[in-house]
């Protein structure tokens, strides 16, 4: 039986949908969270969407056996490729990856934007609805960020290799006057330092989290989700992984800067 202090279940590909997590503890720190990362079959970007849809169900199922009230799809490129599935299969509420190509559309100033994500986003139905309906008088400068997500799964997020191919990526885009550059993956912000360092200081990262969670927040209010019986806000997290836990541990480490009451790790294999 589902209830309103039942765990709220996050899960992604690895350690990038951590980002999303985060944000997710910021606004209700009273919930209880699982979160799963399907760490043996990462990366997702390149896999046929029939293969996603087919993890994502086993890891939807996982998650409710859990008691999950809610589940937050913390993967771009499961959100495009199964998101539809999983709402048509299940009764509880999914929250997908929104496309950020809106606030950036808006936004911009040289009415010049660059997105960065997997190809697997690139092709899914919000991502090109999005873009269609923000993005039809602005230049936008694509790039499938392959290698990104191997680096972030290998905490090597601020190494020199991470540089090197950001600067491949990005410099085409600086050339292309952009004033906004959209993260079109949950694993990318682990890679703001270096980010930050490449980047002219006029562009702006543009990081769907924040406003993901939000929504997630708003989703459990109006279906009467969010848990009002613990008052002390006190937030407890259950970890799993369908592989080693090592690289989630640390990422865990550098991601959620928030007061944890209890966190518990563990891997299964689906």
């Amino acid at each position: 039986m589902i209830g309103n202090c039942n765990p709220v279940g996050i899960f992604d590909s690895g350690a990038g949908g951590l980002t999303v997590l985060s944000e997710l503890v910021k606004l209700m720190p009273g919930e209880s969270y699982i979160y799963f990362a399907d760490s043996a079959n990462c990366p997702y970007g390149s896999k046929p969407a029939e293969e996603i849809v087919k993890l994502s169900d086993k890891i939807t199922q996982f998650l409710i056996s859990k008691g999950c009230k809610i589940i937050v799809v913390a993967c771009n490129t499961a959100t495009a490729a199964a998101i539809d599935h999983l709402r048509a299969s299940y009764s509880i509420p999914f929250i997908g990856m929104e496309p950020a190509i809106k606030p950036a559309s808006l936004n911009t100033k040289t009415k010049s934007i660059g997105v960065l994500a997997t190809a697997g986003t690139f092709k899914g139905r919000l991502y090109i609805e999005t873009s269609r309906r923000y993005a039809t008088d602005v230049n936008v400068c694509y790039q499938v960020g392959e290698g990104l997500v191997e680096l972030v799964e290998a905490g090597k997020a601020n190494s020199p290799e991470a540089e090197e191919l950001l600067h491949r990526y990005i410099d085409p885009m600086v050339d292309c006057n952009i004033d906004q550059l959209v993260l079109g993956c949950t694993h990318y912000p682990f890679l703001k330092p270096v980010l930050k360092r490449i980047l002219p200081n006029h562009i702006t990262i543009v990081d769907p989290a924040p406003a993901v969670a939000l929504h997630a927040k708003r989703v459990a209010e109006n279906q009467s989700l969010l848990c009002k019986a613990n008052h002390s806000g006190k937030t407890q997290i259950s970890f799993y992984s369908s592989s080693k836990t090592d690289v989630l541990k640390k990422l865990v480490g550098l991601s959620i800067k928030e007061v944890i009451d209890d966190i518990y790790f563990d891997n299964i294999k689906l």
